[in-house]
This record gives structure tokens, sequence and C-alpha cells, in this order.
């Protein structure tokens, strides 16, 4: 007789990652913790044991729907090339990283903007992060001479500010019009240019 494995540790991460897949299949008006425990093969009790109510359990999601935005970014502040290089490089990756979340997969998208909606605090720590990462590359063409702005914090929240059509999700249906690209490199350069 063979012998059976125990079942899977049940962790955080196993329980955000079936929230996803059923938010995906559900949207976020239908989705619930009972779903959630059902996917893992759990009860609904021991999901709550990790997230005490389902409003905290979609914060958890929604932040690490987030954060994996900021970390795929934070990976250009440690790159050995020119301030403006990385300014490009990294406006760059955002852009194309909200755009490839809004196009590859529509469904989570959608319902991540409704999550958005309910979790402030979640969203206004992902602005802050990521004007932090540009503060950092501003302050560093500063530091060289490339850029020449007395307070770099002000001036990454003007370039966020700037190019939020192309990393703001209400703009999503513009981001695969065909001038969207063109309009991006545009902005970038006009602003690259107001830095020096």
């Amino acid at each position: 007789m063979a012998a059976t494995s125990p079942p899977p540790v049940l962790t955080a991460e196993r329980i955000l990652e079936a929230t996803e897949e059923v938010l995906r299949r559900h949207g976020p008006a239908k989705a619930t913790v009972v779903d959630v425990a059902r996917a893992l093969g759990v009860s609904h009790g021991s999901v709550y044991r990790h997230f005490r109510t389902k409003a905290a359990l979609r914060a958890a999601v929604t932040k690490r729907w987030l954060d994996r935005t900021s970390a795929a970014l934070s990976g250009i502040l440690a790159e050995d090339r020119a301030p403006e290089d990385r300014l490009r490089a990294w406006l760059r990756a955002l852009f194309e990283a909200k755009r490839r979340k809004a196009c590859d997969d529509p469904e989570l998208f959608a319902t991540y903007m409704v999550l958005v909606e309910e979790s402030g605090p979640a969203v206004d720590e992902h602005v802050a992060d990521l004007t932090g990462q540009l503060t950092r590359i501003i302050a560093d063409g500063t530091g060289s001479g490339t850029f020449t702005v007395p307070d770099p914090a002000a001036a990454a929240r003007a370039v966020f500010q700037a190019t939020g059509r192309f990393h703001d999700p209400g703009y999503a249906r513009e981001w695969e019009r065909p001038e969207a690209d063109g309009d991006f490199t545009a902005l970038v350069e006009l602003l690259v240019r107001g830095l020096r």
C-alpha cells in the first residue's frame, strides 16, 4: 500500500494565489472566502486564521498585485547606466507592466480595478513606493549633473503625475491605441529634456 503524502501546509501565499484564481473566475462581486477555501480544500475557518476578514484578504491580494510591479521596477534602480536611461527604462517598464496586466488578463485586471478602489492604503503605499523609486533616479541624475532640479522628490511626483496616462488604470483603454507608444516616447523625451 502506497503511503500518501500529507497535504501541503496552508500558507498566506497559497491563500493569496487561490484567491487570485477565484477572483479571476468569479469576479469581485461573487468571490467569497468559502470559494477560496473550497479551492484549497480547507475550511473557511482555516483561511480566516491567516486573514481575519474578507476585506483583509482582498486588501492583501491587491497589495500583492501592486508589489509585483514595484519589485520589477526596483531592479532598474541598481542598473549601471546613465540616470536618463534608467528613467526612460523605468517609465517604459511601468507602462509595459500595467499594459500587460490590462491586456493579457482583462478579467483579473477588471477585478483589481474594483479592489484598488477598496484598498486606499495599499494604493497610497504603492504610489509612495513608485515616486520614491523615481526620486532616487532623479537624485542620482542631480548628483551627477545630468539633471538640474532643486527638489528631486517634487520632480519625481511631477514626472509620475505627468505620465499618469500611461500607468493609471483609468486610461487602460487608451494603451492599445496605435499612437500610444509614440505618445509615450514623446512625453518621456519632453520630461527628460525638462529635467536637464
